[in-house]
């Protein structure tokens, strides 16, 4: 199956069968997006580094 026309079919079946039946289950399917190469529409992540001392009030009064 994985070598035929469509290879993400597999995958959206394997999620399905794993997923509650009713509608919850059909909301999250409907939200599932497979494709199957390595190209997709969708850009990555982009973190940023937070720096959480600098934002510390403590931090920056003397003692």
């Amino acid at each position: 199956m994985l070598e035929g026309r469509f290879p993400e079919r597999v995958l959206e079946k394997a999620v399905e069968r794993m997923i509650p039946r009713g509608p919850l289950g059909r909301a999250q399917m409907k939200a599932l997006h497979l494709y199957s190469g390595t190209e997709h529409p969708h850009a990555g992540q982009q973190p940023a580094t937070l720096d959480v001392a600098a934002m510390n009030r403590k931090n920056k009064v003397g003692a």
